[in-house]
């Protein structure tokens, strides 16, 4: 049985930052970093409820084919990232898919007609899931949600190939790292992903799948090099096939 975290909660019973309960989101929770695109994914929702917002974390929940399904903002980085997911994991859910927007890395990834990423695996570039495990572990999408993603894409008409992210904390280290003290460090590294075909640049995934995996959760990740409508629309698609493959066992 996957290990699980102990609740922290409210004055109110609630759980401390993202202020939901048990009951207040489905199964299923699509998770953008920004607070204001979950009123765009909402709408995609059957019967959309505004649940709680609390701080960057902003909650709806309502429905995709008959079942209840939710979206709450992360906020940016893997620390706020951490925090959401263990506190929906606590009020129940256990399917995730992050939608965002990401920055391009090694040569593949320039071609312009590419759409975005859907993210297979991370490089845990960042400090949070340390705390969690060794930097052994790797930090991987499951591949069912990378299927449906790919499928739902491909439905759509769109090109989003499958692969690799780096996973950083620091937004200015990949765009100024002429800035840091340690810019030779950061450089280098930066070389290595590109060379080792690293396809994209973002600050949530890490944490999304190495706490998913040990606390016996699936996650995946599609992120968007152009157009976010598109992204959204695709990771929808794609939880309406997780839903009916998970109805039909």
């Amino acid at each position: 049985m996957a290990i699980q975290s102990k609740d922290v909660l409210n004055d109110q019973g609630r759980h401390y930052h993202i202020c939901c309960s048990t009951g207040d989101v489905g199964r299923y929770v699509l998770l953008p970093g920004d607070p204001f695109r979950t009123d765009r994914i909402a709408e995609h929702f059957d019967n959309p409820k505004l649940i709680a917002h609390n701080r960057e974390h902003k909650t709806w929940t309502g429905t995709l084919k008959g079942v209840p399904v939710s979206v709450c903002s992360t906020g940016m980085g893997c620390p706020s990232t951490a925090i959401a997911l263990e506190e929906l994991i606590h009020c129940g859910a256990d399917t995730f898919i992050r939608i965002g927007t990401a920055g391009r890395l090694c040569d593949e990834s320039r071609d312009e007609a590419l759409d975005g990423i859907i993210v297979t695996a991370s490089v845990r570039d960042e400090g949070t899931t340390v705390h969690y495990i060794p930097i052994e572990y790797p930090a991987a999408a499951d591949r069912h949600i990378v299927n449906a993603l790919a499928e739902a894409a491909k439905e759509h008409g769109l090109n989003y190939r499958e692969g690799i992210a780096q996973c950083k904390d620091s937004f200015y280290g990949q765009h100024d790292p002429d800035s840091m003290p340690n810019a030779v460090r950061l450089k280098e590294r930066w070389e290595a992903w590109r060379r080792g075909n690293v396809m994209c640049s973002e600050m949530e995934t890490a944490a999304l799948f190495v706490i998913s995996s040990i606390r016996g959760c699936r996650a995946g990740a599609v992120m968007s090099f152009k157009n976010m409508a598109e992204t959204i629309s695709i990771a929808c698609s794609a939880l309406s096939r997780i839903i009916a493959w998970d109805q039909r066992g």
